[in-house]
């Protein structure tokens, strides 16, 4: 019996370790240099995810240039360590899902008891990648009027849609949620020519009927950012038509954290409708000769909660 537990958990470790290389991590790539310009091999470069504390270590090849993969989308530092030259630190680095970040060390000479640090947003010029991505994060979606409760744009099931997300990015027309989406000219019916992706993992539903696309629906609060791609995505990606929605989920740090919520309509908090008179059918007024409220009345409520593990 303990036999088979540990190949039953050695089997489900493996398969948690295949799904995180599919997931929409990020890498952070780009040459270490010297004052005269001339590249520096075998220097010792660390990238730290400063939210969690893993540090992902590497060296320069011997051309100069380094690059780390697999990133979950967050916050990092760059550390490089090279005999002769200061240390070199770069902070302010955020790393967006599914993208590749160019940075550029340029050390200084000095002794190693020495350092330089540069706090720096990376380029915004794009030049590791021919793919077209925009990312949003759950925070424009909580700031923004998009996430319906009870209404229409949250689909079928009457709840906060996540997926509305896809009338922010540019060449989204015939919108609705959970029945159609045009996108550049394709789509349509269903969602039948998009990918969705949750950490890694295909989510799509390929069934060619309305109202069917919300059944793999996540929940918006578990969102931490999502990258929708919609050109000269990856081979990988050949699924796709229209575009590919990589989403990655919120995952612990170094604090807890976490949230409570309840999201509600209710008639007593709508307009009343134009030329109408309460006491009618379906009133909840009992004719006091306002204006007439339909029963309308959801909620959508729920919690999150991540720490250290």
């Amino acid at each position: 019996m303990k036999a088979r537990v540990s190949v039953l958990l050695f089997c489900s470790l493996a398969a948690g370790i295949l799904v995180w290389g599919q997931a929409a991590t990020g890498t952070i790539t780009g040459v270490v240099v010297d004052p005269g310009g001339a590249v520096v091999g075998n220097a010792a470069i660390e990238v730290k995810n400063t939210d969690t504390g893993i540090v992902y270590p590497t060296v320069s090849t011997a051309t100069g240039n380094y690059t780390v993969t697999q990133l979950p989308p967050g916050p990092y530092s760059l550390s490089v360590t090279v005999a002769g030259f200061k240390i070199y630190n770069r902070t302010g680095l955020n790393l967006p899902a599914a993208t590749t970040l160019p940075v550029t060390v340029n050390l200084e000479v000095g002794a190693a008891s020495e350092s330089i640090t540069v706090n720096a947003e990376a380029t915004l010029l794009k030049t590791e990648s021919g793919d077209l991505a925009t990312n949003i994060t759950v925070a424009s979606l909580d700031s923004l009027p998009i996430l319906g409760v009870g209404t229409t744009n949250s689909g079928s099931s009457g709840v906060r849609n996540p997926y509305n997300m896809l009338q922010l990015i540019p060449g989204v027309g015939n919108y609705t949620a959970n029945s159609q989406m045009v996108l550049n000219g394709l789509g349509g019916f269903a969602y039948t020519t998009e990918s969705f992706r949750i950490e890694g993992i295909d989510s799509t539903n390929h069934l060619p009927t309305g109202y069917a696309v919300q059944e793999n629906q996540p929940s918006a609060d578990a969102i931490q950012e999502v990258a929708i791609q919609t050109s000269n995505y990856a081979a990988e990606f050949g699924t796709a038509g229209a575009a590919v929605l990589n989403m990655t989920m919120k995952s612990g740090t170094n604090q807890f954290h976490g949230s409570a919520y309840d999201y509600f309509v209710n008639e007593d908090l709508n307009a009343g409708l134009p030329f109408t008179i309460s006491g009618g059918p379906g009133s909840v007024q009992g004719g006091s000769g306002g204006k007439f409220r339909p029963r309308n009345r959801r909620n959508d409520y729920g919690g999150t909660f991540g720490g250290p593990v």
